[in-house]
């Protein structure tokens, strides 16, 4: 009922079974919206393709010439373009002129962008593992064993060309975080800081970068560690690249060990399984940091229960709560001890060896 509603608009509502009653119109157009949300990916898709972004770097262009440089059908682009300037990507500075906004200026194709976060998010593994979600719902089964036969990580291990779409799309969505990230904790001085599963290196060159004293190990899939970030001169002889997988070993010799984005692509019994790993390792005065999103209780709109949902989809992995994170590090031989917002969409989860 709205604000507006008189009271026989209210006792028709009443009349009718709980939870049937006929939507306000305000309601009918939100879910409406809902309902075709996904068209404002496939828009965003549409500018990454295109690199639409790249041609206003340099400032607002009708859409006739921004539909010549980007050799598209202006139309086309000039309604894709006001579509994704109602939630503020781009800004249509007059009637058929546009211009990028900060969030339009993150589809550029330069270091530090979503671009390639996009093109993979958008990409067919993920639109056919989200169309499979009402079979996954019914039977719990990932949307992408359902179309593909097969779970994610097998299925990128066996095609190259996806493994590195895949690695180039969780650099675009984790990239941006590892300065905050190495920012946000309190790194010692000195020691050794293994990071499993660290994709490319990232965050461990930007803590390397920050703490002079630190020596690090990088530590993912050959395929992955294969492109690695950490050829600087400034890290050469501080840093180690090892390959292997998680489920059978991780590096000794840390002080410090970093799973970023790692739990929450697994179920408790898997993460159990690296974590173990992880404690048979650990020195007793060694730490353990979780560099994942704590879902928060409740019905607030939060990004981490849409994530939840993509995880849901393609692995077998959750986002958890504070006492979901706290129960599985008690099992692993962990203490939670304390959480680190970060001001970005991860928190850092300390634990320690008990």
């Amino acid at each position: 009922m709205t604000s507006s509603s008189t009271p026989a608009d209210s006792s028709a509502h009443q009349d009718q079974p709980h939870g049937q009653a006929t939507p306000a119109p305000e309601e009918a157009i939100e879910l409406m919206g809902l309902l075709f949300g996904t068209l404002f990916s496939s828009a965003l898709r549409a500018v990454a393709v295109h690199r639409v972004a790249d041609h206003l770097a340099e400032g607002p262009l009708p859409v006739d010439e921004l539909a010549r440089r980007s050799e598209v059908h202006a139309p086309s682009l000039r309604r894709v373009l006001r579509l994704l300037a109602s939630r503020g990507v781009f800004r249509e500075t007059e009637p058929g002129v546009f211009e990028l906004t900060p969030m339009a200026g993150a589809l550029r194709e330069v270091p530090g962008s979503l671009r390639d976060g996009v093109l993979f998010g958008t990409g067919e593994l993920m639109a056919r593992s989200f169309a499979a979600l009402d079979e996954t719902v019914r039977t719990g089964r990932p949307g992408f064993e359902i179309a593909y036969g097969t779970p994610v990580f097998a299925y990128l291990a066996d095609h190259p060309e996806a493994q590195q779409s895949f690695d180039k799309g969780m650099s675009a969505f984790s990239g941006p975080v590892d300065d905050i990230v190495a920012a946000a904790y309190p790194f010692p001085d000195s020691g050794t800081v293994v990071d499993v599963a660290g994709g490319r290196g990232g965050l461990l060159r930007a803590v390397l970068r920050r703490h002079p004293g630190l020596t690090g190990v990088l530590f993912d899939q050959e395929q992955t560690v294969a492109g690695h970030l950490l050829d600087d001169k400034e890290l050469a002889d501080r840093r180690r690249v090892e390959s292997g997988d998680f489920f059978q070993a991780v590096p000794e010799g840390g002080d410090l060990y970093i799973l970023k984005n790692i739990l929450h692509d697994w179920d408790d019994e898997q993460s159990l399984r690296i974590l173990a790993n992880v404690r048979a390792v650990i020195p007793s005065s060694g730490r353990l940091l979780v560099v994942d999103t704590v879902m928060p209780e409740g019905n607030d709109p939060d990004l981490s229960k849409v994530v939840d949902i993509i995880m849901l989809s393609v692995v077998t992995g959750l986002e958890r709560t504070e006492d979901e994170f706290s129960s599985l590090f008690q099992r692993a031989g962990f203490t939670l001890t304390r959480i680190i917002e970060t001001g970005a969409f991860p928190a850092v989860i300390e634990a320690v060896p008990v």
